[in-house]
Order: structure tokens, then C-alpha cells, then sequence
């Protein structure tokens, strides 16, 4: 299998991933999009010969914009623009689990200062007010008091960029001191791990506390419905339990487009990079054959 990795820095993740694919004697074209061109028709990356592309861009914008002209272009890229569109903005990601009817938090976007603090002032204390994009928690507020959500509000007025300007509040759920990640792919789990904190932010990134988590049979359905929901490929799914530790509820926070495997990769006995590239042999397999077909059609 010759296949190409977007990036514009190799972190563990990527080197764990690059490690895999090199075990199993598959060529692997390395491309720092921050060196490349993308044009209408043709790129300056080596693709040509690709029999797949991993995004693993750190970059939201550099990540969309990429995969979009590698799409166009014919060749395969995991995961799907239209995957990253709808992930990589968390207004769009909570509409297309709403539309799938998969629980997630209560949510309003308003694009003033005046009406968001009507939809903070409806949730009441404490909500949460997040940028639309953004990762590790970041930008992220839980708001305590009417006091708070006016500073808040008014700084992120101030800011400049548009993005700032949306302004994306969600309820406040009171999960047991920890959330759930999943790493999935087409919806089918590869592991699961809890990330624990004091602090109402859990992520790994954060510092959370991370444990391997078994995942029972409503939050395996949860999982599969959430990665279709948005459109399928290698995501990150995120739950909370409804009702304290073990209550068999959840709900489903947010789905991930470039998601990290490090921490799962440590918390969990499953070798996880083994995991990813089994299904990416599979996926170049099925992109292959689909070529055979259209070149015998």
C-alpha cells in the first residue's frame, strides 16, 4: 500500500501511526502541507501513485481546505471533507447529531451579545459558552454568574474574528467527574477510555486522568449512530453520563475529524495504531476496487 500522511507537524500520534504502516512494509509519502500548493487541477504534493491520504493535519483550516482540493483531485483521503466540514464546527456537529436523533447536550447559537445573553439567561447557571471551532478545550468558559457572561460575552465581541462573533451556548451537564472517548471507525469501536478531572474540563489534554472503558451496549449503538451522523471514517466520539457513573445514559458532546490516539493508546491494552491501519488497508482495498470497477464500467 503507497500512502500519503498530510500533517504539518508529527506528533506522537503520527509517529505511532508512521511506525505501523512502516512494520508492515507499506510506502509512506510524508506531506507537509505548509510546503505544498493546491491547485484547480493538480497539486505540487507527490500524490499521483496514492492509494490513500490520512489527514492528519493539526490545523482545522489547513486540514479542510487540503482534504477538499485532494478530494477533487480523485484521490482518496480518510477522512472526508464533508466529514471534516461538519466536525471540525460545533454548531454543524450538534445539528447533525440533533437530526440523527442522538442525545446531546441543549444547545443555541445567537450572533449578538444581547441575544446571547437571552440564551444564557434561559439556560440559567452554570452553562457553557464555546467557540463554534476549536480542540484541547480551548476558548472554552463555563459561566457561573450574570456577572461573568457579560465580561465573557463583551471580551469575545472585542476579539475580531467572526468566529467570535457566533456565539455557541450549551447546557451545562453535571457528568461524574469525567467524559468518555472513543476512537471509531465507520462507526465499529477500536477502544475506549474515561479522561477524569477535579475540573469541569476532562480532557487529556487538560491533564485528565485517562482509564479504559467498556463500552456497554447503548453507548456502542450511541457510537455507530454518531459516526454515520457526520459522515463516517477515523473520529473521535465523546460522551457523558446522564445520571452519575454507570447509569447506562449518555450523551453524545461531539464527534472529532483528526482525532488523537496517544493517550487511548496508553490507557488501553488494545494496540491502536495496529487497529487504524487494519482499517486502512481495508479502506485502499475498497478504494482500489472501486477503480477497477470504473475502469472496466
Amino acid at each position: 500500500m503507497q500512502i500519503g500522511i498530510l500533517y504539518s507537524r508529527i506528533r506522537k500520534d503520527e509517529k505511532l501511526l508512521l511506525g505501523e504502516l512502516r512494520d508492515r512494509g507499506h510506502e509512506v509519502t510524508k506531506i507537509d502541507v505548509r510546503k505544498e500548493r493546491f491547485g484547480l487541477e493538480s497539486t505540487t504534493a507527490d500524490v499521483d501513485d496514492l492509494d490513500l491520504v490520512v489527514d492528519r493535519c493539526l490545523s482545522t483550516s489547513r486540514s479542510l481546505y487540503a482534504t477538499k482540493f485532494l478530494d477533487s483531485y480523485g484521490v482518496p483521503v480518510i477522512n472526508a471533507p464533508e466529514t471534516g466540514d461538519v466536525c471540525a464546527d460545533k454548531a454543524k456537529n450538534s445539528l447533525a447529531l440533533a437530526e440523527a436523533d442522538i442525545p446531546t447536550p441543549a444547545t443555541e447559537v445567537a450572533f449578538t451579545k444581547e441575544t446571547a445573553m437571552e440564551a444564557i439567561e434561559e439556560f440559567g447557571y452554570p452553562c457553557v459558552l464555546k467557540p463554534v471551532v476549536g480542540s484541547w478545550g480551548r476558548l472554552m468558559a463555563k459561566i457561573d454568574t450574570r456577572n461573568a457572561a457579560e465580561a465573557i460575552l463583551e471580551h469575545k465581541e472585542t476579539l475580531g474574528h467572526y468566529e467570535h462573533k457566533v456565539f455557541y451556548v450549551q447546557e451545562f451537564v453535571d457528568k461524574p467527574g469525567r467524559d468518555i472517548r472513543v476512537l471509531a471507525v465507520d462507526g465499529e469501536p477500536v477502544a475506549a477510555m474515561t479522561r477524569s478531572s477535579n475540573h469541569w474540563l476532562t480532557n487529556a489534554a487538560k491533564g485528565g486522568e485517562t482509564e479504559s472503558f467498556d463500552l456497554d451496549d447503548r453507548a456502542l449503538d450511541l457510537v455507530e449512530r454518531a459516526s454515520e451522523a457526520v459522515g463516517g471514517g477515523m473520529l473521535g466520539v465523546d460522551l457523558m453520563e446522564v445520571g452519575g457513573t454507570g447509569s447506562g445514559e449518555y450523551t453524545v458532546h461531539e464527534v472529532n475529524h483528526t482525532v488523537e490516539f496517544k493517550a487511548l493508546d496508553s490507557a488501553t491494552d488494545v494496540d491502536v495504531p495496529a487497529k487504524v491501519v487494519d482499517w486502512l488497508e481495508a479502506k485502499a482495498a475498497a478504494a482500489a476496487a472501486d477503480d477497477a470497477t470504473e475502469a472496466t464500467a
